[in-house]
């Protein structure tokens, strides 16, 4: 059985979760829904399955309670992974520790380092450690915007656009362009998506961003640099917006297979 955990932000026009849905009842899949909130994860209701995240709130009940389930299911993407994507520390630490290009980047609870990686840099974007679509995203050049402890601070990247790569299983199988006229070009933001090719330097970035975090599927964005392409974020619970490739079908055959093998196993 593989059961599904809604996206919580799905809309009647924008629908990730009946996608794959859709896709799944095409190939004669055995599955249904799991809504977190009205489950007791202890009571060991739900055993032997597959569980597929295609969202969740980021709050301390659900991320509990998909710790507890993975004990005897297969979760994907597992909870460790999720809360990786979840926090931009973790995932630039992962990045870093596995030699994948990523921005410079600080993070820390002191004012003066912060103000002194600002004056080396000229201006830096500053990030929330736990955020999404592009919220909270700023470029500052004084350290009187950078307001509160802790700070997360990253080198700014001249450009105009950024790449989503859809992975899965550390293969790239889809990529946009992503452009807007302001900093963040997220597609929630107001940025347009434009189907793209995926080229070697983008699997290689993309791909290694992925095995990096443990995400057996993410959404993996890169900026363009005249060395190739540096990974700015890793999304393990993404969209999938604008791809020209069919992603709720190469999600769908993924579930199956590895539903299949969990089972055999």
């Amino acid at each position: 059985m593989i059961r599904i955990i809604p996206k919580p932000t799905d809309t009647p026009d924008d629908n990730s979760t009946a996608m794959v849905i859709r896709a799944l009842r095409q190939m004669g899949a055995d599955f249904s829904l799991l809504d977190l909130n009205a489950i007791d994860p202890l009571a060991a209701e739900v055993s032997g399955d597959l569980i597929w995240v295609c969202g969740m709130k980021q709050d301390i009940h659900q991320f509990e309670c998909l710790d507890v389930l993975s004990l005897d299911n297969l979760v994907i993407n597992s909870p460790d992974a999720i809360a990786t994507c979840a926090s931009k520390v973790k995932t630039t630490a992962l990045l870093l520790k596995n030699g994948v290009p990523s921005p410079e980047t600080l993070f820390t609870a002191s004012h003066d380092l912060a103000a002194a990686f600002l004056a080396r840099h000229g201006q830096a974007v500053i990030k929330p450690v736990y955020g999404y679509d592009g919220i909270g995203v700023c470029l500052i050049k004084d350290e009187t915007e950078l307001g509160e402890a802790p700070y997360y601070l990253q080198e700014y990247v001249q450009n105009d656009r950024d790449y989503r790569v859809f992975v899965i299983e550390g293969e790239a199988v889809g990529a946009i362009c992503r452009q807007s006229p302001h900093l963040t070009h997220n597609i929630h933001q107001g940025g347009t998506g434009t189907p793209v090719e995926i080229s070697d330097e983008m699997q290689e970035a993309a791909g290694g961003a992925a095995r990096a975090v443990g995400a057996a599927y993410c959404g993996v964005d890169l900026l363009e640099t005249a060395d190739g392409y540096t990974v700015l974020e890793v999304n393990g619970t993404p969209n999938w917006h604008c791809m020209a490739a069919p992603i709720p079908r190469f999600l769908a055959e993924h579930l199956v297979e590895k539903e299949r093998d969990f089972r055999l196993c």
